[in-house]
């Protein structure tokens, strides 16, 4: 049986001068979860915010908070953004030095625990983490900025993941970011996907409920 698909808004695309009525509004939309990115301008060529506004966040939200730590140094830092109040954190398989702690320590803190591939790192990468991970993150867009195109050759690496997870047994959610509408959003759910992020395609839309519901629809018919 599948799981529900869920949808999660990157608030990367919101106003960062009015985040709390970003939240209110993508949760009454019916998001699932709100997507957070946290950048620092080495790992990616973006800088955008830290462990206060997650702590902020985590005040106003009604729903679990899906961190993103685009960052080079997560081995050092995880805890701020569990502290924090995350309800999730992603962790780059390229950024880290000691991967399987990681996991351990956002396990430990009773979150739960995601690894990220870029576009150019093979699913290779998480072979010997996958059975650890409750998502994995597939990066449909090189990361740093919103609004960029979806990257096809996605589709391929979240079905490997798919097989990869199927050959050993696991199931995490496996996630997608960057290019998603209504478009992509049946591609990757008829590849393995279970949980869309989207920011351009919901914030910058004139109705973002009915953005989320469109994208919603457009993907369930491939889940049935």
């Amino acid at each position: 049986m599948k799981r529900p698909l869920l949808i999660a808004p990157s608030i990367l695309s919101a106003d960062f001068t009015r985040l709390e009525e970003a939240v209110a509004l993508v949760e009454r939309a019916g998001a699932d979860l709100i997507h957070v990115d946290v950048m620092d301008g080495h790992f990616v060529p973006n800088l955008t915010i830290g462990p206060p506004v997650v702590k902020a966040l985590k005040r106003v939200a009604n729903v679990p908070l899906d961190v993103h730590l685009m960052i080079d140094n997560a081995d050092e830092t995880v805890q701020w953004y569990l502290d924090a109040g995350a309800d999730i954190v992603v962790v780059h398989v390229e950024a880290c030095n000691h991967l399987h702690r990681v996991m351990q320590t956002i396990h430990k803190a009773g979150a739960q625990a995601g690894v990220s591939l870029n576009p150019g790192t093979p699913v290779s990468a998480i072979e010997g983490i996958i059975g650890e991970v409750d998502y994995v993150l597939v990066m449909s867009v090189n990361p740093g900025f919103g609004g960029q195109a979806f990257i096809p050759g996605s589709v391929a690496k979240i079905e490997e993941i798919a097989r990869l997870a199927a050959e050993r047994g696991v199931s995490p959610r496996i996630a997608v970011d960057g290019g998603i509408d209504v478009v992509t959003a049946p591609l990757v759910t008829a590849a393995g996907a279970d949980m869309l992020i989207a920011g351009s395609a919901v914030f910058c839309a004139e109705d973002p409920t009915a953005a989320i519901a469109a994208i919603r629809s457009a993907a369930v018919t491939r889940l049935v």
